[in-house]
């Protein structure tokens, strides 16, 4: 296809809804008396307001705003390219200084929708680029990534470890607890511990096979003490992690589903840090709180698809399917149409998909892709639609507009991931009444129902992957059962306000545990 047909947008405006969250308990949980406002400070690198690679900018977006009716939460990134030309005015609120070979650093910030305020790292020389926020445009790291991200990092530790005489002018905020994000805030504990800090720490793992592993070298020139460069501290098979700092330094680590926490302490999933992982797990400092998905993704009212649709309303997905088809240069087809919505690399199961793909044509089916990554799998993709052109569409790149027309369009959408810490497409997929078929792991297990509102496959091999797309053409075959099923998908809501209450929970608790850090003064 013309892949010029489909509008790119790399920062894709963010749409919430967010309503007041209730005391209703989530399932199993009990509600928390909190008094509200008290400050956090949650640190990522992607925030899809401005820039997000993957399901880390969509939470990073939307689960403060969940948390906001509750505490006065602010966010901390880095100013990349896309901050800097956004529309929204950045005010400077102070000056950061270095340490070793991370550089000063303004700190600015930009106030936005339903309270938001985002705090954000201005430092040309290190975010604006060209690429991504981890990648340069050719696709390779950037070579002064851990400089990058502990400039992040130090950042966080700044803001938490000031004194009141140090505080910026911005109202006097000061944060009472550090949310941390992957990788690129694993160092922010360490920075607070190393100085002797106990301000409570939240380090959350979306991905764990990407850890931030540097040459240990690096180590004067970002700040790290000697004593920490051992197996007891950040290093990791003779190498440094920001990953394994995170965990070892923070008070406690949540995973995005409850399947992952337990799956990432074995050696399966584990990355080689799977025994350090039992023992958090031992010790209670490990647990797995599900993602969610924001109001946005309500196909009544999503102003990006081609028609508005309710449940039951199957000319209205109808429709969208059709758009999809126009929008690949698709033949018309009575057939079921298959979608792939996500990252292109080999954690995706891709290979799986592309050796399906023969079978889905051939039995009267059609494939949409949309994504990138790794230049192989791209490449395979492109030449799997030359093969099977009018039947297979492909585009490489990222339009959050034709995403969700895509899950609006498809009936089907496929994830054979080798591993998924949660998994946000599944969700989306069936909030528009596309039926996932995936491998049962992760966050996938978790929020498919097998036979109910999606399918399931056990064993990794293409053989159990091919029967469950075998499942899903005699699913659509039998109209009654595949409407059913639909309404079912659709009718499960993973709201982010369901995920308040366990963070809730876990905030009072740390905060509750270290009393003292609201008065810190100058010494």
């Amino acid at each position: 296809m013309s892949y010029n047909a489909l509008e790119i947008s790399r920062t894709p405006p963010f749409h919430s809804n967010t309503q007041a969250v209730n005391s209703r308990t989530a399932s199993g949980l009990h509600a928390v008396p909190l008094e509200r406002g008290e400050p956090i400070l949650f640190v990522t690198s992607e925030l899809a307001d401005f820039v997000k690679v993957g399901g880390l900018g969509d939470v990073s977006a939307a689960l403060p705003r969940a948390l906001l009716n509750h505490y006065d939460m602010r966010v901390l990134m880095p100013a990349y390219t896309e901050v800097v030309e956004s529309l929204w005015p950045i005010q400077t609120i102070a000056e950061l200084p270095g340490l070793g070979h991370i550089p000063g650093c303004t700190l600015g910030r930009i106030d936005l929708p339903e309270g938001l305020r985002v705090y954000v790292l201005v430092c040309p020389e290190l975010y604006e680029r060209p690429g991504s926020p981890y990648l340069d445009p050719e696709g390779r790291d950037w070579p002064d990534n851990h400089i990058r991200f502990a400039r992040l990092s130090l950042a966080a530790a700044q803001m938490a470890a000031m004194t009141a005489d140090e505080r910026f002018e911005d109202e006097g905020w000061h944060p009472a607890l550090l949310h941390l994000h992957d990788w690129q805030a694993g160092l922010a504990p360490a920075y607070l511990r190393w100085q002797g800090d106990e301000t409570p720490c939240v380090y959350t793992i979306h991905n764990l096979a990407y850890q931030g592993l540097f040459d240990p070298a690096i180590a004067p020139d970002i700040g790290v003490p000697e004593h920490a460069i051992n197996d007891h501290g950040i290093t990791f098979y003779d190498r440094l992690s920001f990953m394994k700092s995170g965990i070892i330094y923070s008070d406690h680590i949540t995973t995005v589903s409850e399947t992952y926490a337990k799956e990432i302490t074995t050696p399966a999933f584990g990355c080689g840090l799977e025994n350090l992982l039992a023992q958090c797990h031992s010790d209670g400092r490990l647990s797995g709180i599900a993602n969610g998905i924001d109001d946005s993704w309500d196909p009544k009212t999503d102003a990006y698809l081609a028609c508005a649709f309710a449940t039951n309303d199957w000319a209205g997905k109808r429709a969208n399917t059709d758009h999809v088809r126009r929008m690949f240069r698709l033949a018309v087809s009575h057939g079921p149409l298959f979608a792939v919505v996500s990252r292109l690399v080999h954690q995706k199961g891709l290979d799986l998909t592309i050796a399906a793909a023969e079978s889905i044509v051939r039995a009267g089916g059609q494939l949409v892709v949309i994504g990138c990554g790794e230049p192989a799998i791209e490449e395979a993709l492109r030449n799997l639609e030359a093969r099977f052109p009018g039947a297979i569409g492909v585009y490489i790149g990222f339009s959050e507009r034709e995403a969700r027309c895509i899950f609006a369009g498809s009936d089907f959408l496929l994830m054979p991931s080798r591993f998924e810490p949660c998994g946000l497409s599944q969700m989306y997929a069936q909030r528009f009444g596309a039926l996932p078929v995936a491998h049962r792991t992760g966050g996938l297990a978790d929020t498919i129902d097998d036979g109910v509102t999606g399918f399931l496959f056990d064993e990794l091999d293409q053989s159990a992957y091919q029967h469950a797309i075998d499942r899903a053409f005699r699913v659509y075959g039998c109209t009654e059962l595949f409407y059913a099923m639909r309404r079912a998908a659709m009718a499960i809501y993973y709201q982010w306000r369901l995920s308040v209450t366990p963070y809730r929970r876990l905030y009072h608790q740390l905060m509750a545990d270290t009393p003292h850090r609201l008065g810190k003064v100058a010494p």
